[in-house]
């Protein structure tokens, strides 16, 4: 049976964090008892782990990690590596804020063996304009550096092959902050079989945004220059994909 491990990083979301463990570890029973919902606490100021640690009492296959803060991108590889670690087949990775539905991981999962890689498409995102803004930008930046009309390369709702993901950690450097960017740009200069599926984008369900539009330009600011960085590592990506 294949192994699921849904990765979800946290920040400061104890208005949260209850229900989207509950939901989402009701998918990882779905998908079998060796499979895991791994919730990495990223340093919170507030409850949020000392309420994954008692859920994780009471959910069997909800592990509840903390870390010191190291940002969502640096949170993420920790939990892909994690994951590879702990024999995961498939590395499910979705956000802590509970705008993306549970409801829509089945058939992400039933065609798990048709794709390497399944990312989710936010066509109608209900976030604010700001995080629309964004997207767009980033889609145009993303073309003008490496020549990929990504149709939405930041997206926390993506199912990865095991052996997708595995060869691409080495490629990521670990302060990076995109890092699904990085990691979406990388899968689709391998040429591995990837797919786009619209999915819900809801707004988010509690606590506040940790995002605001001055740390948005300066992500984005540090990301440009990053990317002049990202084309010598995709010129990698054949010989690390061999």
């Amino acid at each position: 049976m294949d192994r699921l491990c849904i990765v979800i990083p946290a920040y400061n979301e104890e208005e949260t964090i209850d229900a989207v463990a509950r939901e989402w570890h009701q998918a990882v029973v779905s998908a079998g008892p060796e499979s895991r919902l791994v919730i990495i606490d990223d340093g919170s100021r507030d409850s949020t782990y000392a309420k994954l640690d008692e859920l994780q009492r009471e959910l069997p296959q909800l592990t509840a990690l903390t870390k010191p803060n190291s940002g969502h991108g640096g949170t993420l590889l920790f939990g892909y590596a994690y994951a590879l670690e702990h024999g995961a087949d498939y590395i499910f990775q979705t956000d802590s804020d509970g705008q993306t539905l549970p409801a829509e991981f089945e058939p992400f999962w039933q065609r798990r063996v048709d794709y390497d890689v399944q990312i989710g498409y936010r066509r109608h995102r209900r976030d604010g304009f700001s995080r629309v803004f964004v997207t767009k930008v980033l889609k145009l930046v993303l073309f003008l550096s490496f020549g990929l009309w990504i149709t939405d390369a930041n997206t926390p709702f993506r199912l990865m092959r095991r052996q997708a993901l595995a060869p691409m950690m080495a490629l990521v450097p670990p302060d990076y902050n995109l890092t699904n960017v990085m990691l979406t740009v990388l899968f689709q200069k391998s040429g591995m079989n990837m797919r786009f599926c619209d999915i819900t984008f809801r707004p988010r369900q509690g606590g506040t945004n940790s995002i605001n539009m001055k740390r948005i330009f300066k992500i984005g600011a540090k990301a440009i220059s990053d990317f002049a960085a990202l084309r010598k590592q995709v010129r990698k990506v054949k010989r690390a994909v061999k």
